[in-house]
Parts: structure tokens; sequence; C-alpha cells
């Protein structure tokens, strides 16, 4: 599996693995509890090797920030919760991007990212970030 199978789905919690390509949409299954839903074409769907964040020069990929956060937290779960309080999760976001657009990156993408963040981890996906397949790494 790699990065480019990890999904958001709007107005749907957590983040999903891409399952299998339907006639009109596709099946995704949740990180968080294995469910298996059916999404449509009309779902708003990002993958996260897709996502970048605003800084004050340039855009960095979701994948470069959340290994910065792999290197800090030592691939350990996150010390703030997602559901910490707006001060705690800006200022561990600047430790992570010290120069992110305070205008256009808002609390609740903080949230998000260090939510994606542990859902990587607590799957043991971390291995991702890097772009290799885990099943494919005698390639070399």
């Amino acid at each position: 599996m790699s990065l480019e199978k990890v999904l958001s789905i709007s107005e749907k919690p957590g983040l999903f693995k891409l399952i299998t390509n339907t006639r009109n949409g596709f099946i995704a299954e949740s990180l968080m509890d294995g469910k298996r839903i059916s999404v449509g074409l009309h779902n708003n769907v990002s993958l996260l090797s897709e996502i970048a964040i605003y800084t004050l020069t340039e855009e960095i990929p979701l994948t470069q920030v959340l290994k910065t956060i792999r290197d800090k937290e030592n691939s350990l779960p996150t010390k703030i919760s997602h559901k910490g309080k707006k001060d705690e999760l800006e200022a561990f976001f600047f430790d992570v991007l010290p120069d992110y657009d305070e205008d256009r990156v808002y609390v609740s993408d903080i949230k998000k990212v260090i939510r994606w963040y542990n859902i990587l981890q607590s799957n043991e996906m971390l291995y991702l970030l890097d772009g290799h397949d885990e099943n494919n790494d005698e390639e070399e």
C-alpha cells in the first residue's frame, strides 16, 4: 500500500484506505474501526499525498509535515491530543512548521494533521511517509 491510497473523506472522521473502485465511486475502509463504506463520486475526497500546508513562502507537502512530527515524536503518538487547547495546538505546530501561515492554516487544520498522524502511527503506517510500500522493500 502507498500513501496514494490513504484518503480523507469530507464529513467522515478519520482516515480511510482505498479498497476498490466501483462503477459509481469506490469502497473505502476506515483506519479507525475497519468498517467499509461505499463512497460516491459526489463526496469530497482528498488523497493525503496531495495535501499541502501553507507557509509564509510556499506550500509544504503534508507528507513532509508528518515526517517532521514523526521525527519530533520518535515515531510515537503525539504528546498533545488533537482535542487540546488552541494555544497548545498552535505552539506544537510552530515547533513542527515554524513559518506556517497563521492566516490560512486554522486550528481545525492543525487538529486534523495531529489526528491523521496519530491514526497512521497507531496503524503502523508511518513507513508510508517515506514513499515506499512495506511489501516491496526488497526492490533496491
